[in-house]
């Protein structure tokens, strides 16, 4: 849902209907017949962008998500100028300095150090400003003697490093940001994060794009979800990543293992009639629980053939189906007998993550060599764990620890 956001700032972005529309062509005969005869139409035409309305506040830290083919990068370049729209109007207030087109003013004959006032005088600052700008922008981008050399030489680390470099130290009212923590190493994307830290600071107003849900939950104020060139969320960042992560990662793996699942069944119905022990039913004692609690499920059992021993498993896996946990009764050295009819698990004070994990049951001979019954995806639970204020979880990995830190 396109949405304004109410703010008494001033506004640095309206963008009002605005389409961008591709014409799409199933090979370059009809492109050419298009041109020859205008009349003989040949095209698809193809919505990247729709009907979007959208406003950002001087000052506004706005992170915009989607997968790829949302609309993402022609919704930028149309606000930088690259593209231009098919419908619609985008009013901006101040200089926009762009990191979506890495180096887009670069001439590659002329030297690093040429390019800088190149870019500057692009940007709309005198040599004057360029030239108090020179020395944080050389040792910002920190490329040695390479900076005296053709950019037509420059490796693309190289490259990025330096129009990165430009872009951010050319004091633009709006930045734009696609990206930008693919760029360069590791000490260079420090610089980059703390860079614009420190613009942010200013007032810039900053549109940024990631792949990286937590870096936009934690840099942005704001976030838009776009999908098929449509809004369809416009809320804080945790809000909005929190929405996207369930549609993009959550909704999918739920829907895989309940294919999983429905699979699984079909397999042992056609088994139970020759089945020496069933497991009937198994249940947790609740859906979610918060790391370092106990999980505890109960799981009744029909010996049918009377088996004197055997013992009584359980996997437990990610959403993904990779096994984080592998436990038995066998491994403590405890078999059932036929008048056993219920089984209880109690994991005491669990160390698993943040995430949704399933139980497989399986009733094995007391050597662990087969299964009498096996029950795949018998329960489903949820581990929440407690989070920082910048929406960090306490522990991540593979699995949770207590811990102090001194």
């Amino acid at each position: 849902m396109d949405k304004e956001i109410k703010d008494n700032r001033e506004n640095a972005i309206k963008i009002t209907n605005l389409k961008k529309e591709y014409k799409m062509y199933s090979g370059r005969k009809d492109r050419l017949l298009e041109i020859l005869f205008p009349w003989f139409q040949k095209h698809k035409l193809f919505t990247a962008v729709d009907n979007l309305n959208l406003t950002i506040k001087k000052g506004e830290i706005l992170g915009i998500v989607g997968k790829n083919g949302a609309g993402k990068s022609t919704l930028l370049k149309m606000i930088t100028g690259v593209v231009v729209p098919t419908q619609g109007e985008i009013e901006v207030k101040g200089r926009i300095g762009s990191l979506l087109e890495l180096g887009i003013a670069f001439n590659p004959e002329l030297t690093g150090y040429e390019n800088i006032y190149e870019y500057g005088q692009v940007m709309g600052l005198t040599n004057e400003q360029i030239k108090k700008k020179e020395k944080e922008i050389i040792d910002f981008a920190d490329i040695g003697d390479h900076l005296y050399q053709p950019v037509k030489t420059y490796s693309s680390g190289m490259f990025s490093r330096l129009a990165f470099s430009c872009a951010m130290n050319g004091e633009p009212d709006i930045l734009i940001v696609d990206e930008v923590l693919s760029v360069g190493d590791m000490a260079f994307q420090e610089k980059s994060i703390t860079k614009m830290k420190e613009i942010r600071k200013k007032g810039t107003t900053i549109l940024f794009v990631s792949h990286s849900i937590h870096a936009i939950r934690n840099f942005c104020d704001r976030a838009i979800w776009l999908k098929n060139g449509k809004i369809v969320m416009d809320d804080n960042a945790e809000e909005v990543t929190e929405k996207y992560k369930e549609y993009m990662i959550d909704a999918p793996r739920e829907k895989e293992m309940k294919e999983k699942i429905k699979k699984s069944n079909e397999e042992r119905k056609n088994k139970k009639s020759k089945m020496s022990i069933e497991i009937l039913d198994a249940e947790l004692s609740k859906q979610e629980y918060n790391i370092f609690d106990d999980i505890e499920m109960t799981v009744k059992l029909r010996n049918i053939k009377k088996i004197k021993k055997y013992g009584v498993g359980f996997i437990i896996v990610d959403s993904v189906g990779e096994i984080v946990s592998v436990i038995n009764s066998v491994r403590l050295d405890q078999l059932f007998d036929e008048n056993r009819e219920i089984v209880k698990l109690k994991i005491l004070k669990n160390n698993y993550t943040e995430g949704t994990y399933y139980i497989h049951i399986s009733v094995c001979d007391e050597k662990v060599m087969f299964s009498y019954d096996k029950l795949e995806y018998a329960a489903k639970f949820k581990i929440n764990v407690p989070k920082n204020k910048f929406g960090m979880e306490y522990v991540d990995g593979m699995c949770g620890c207590q811990y102090e830190i001194n």
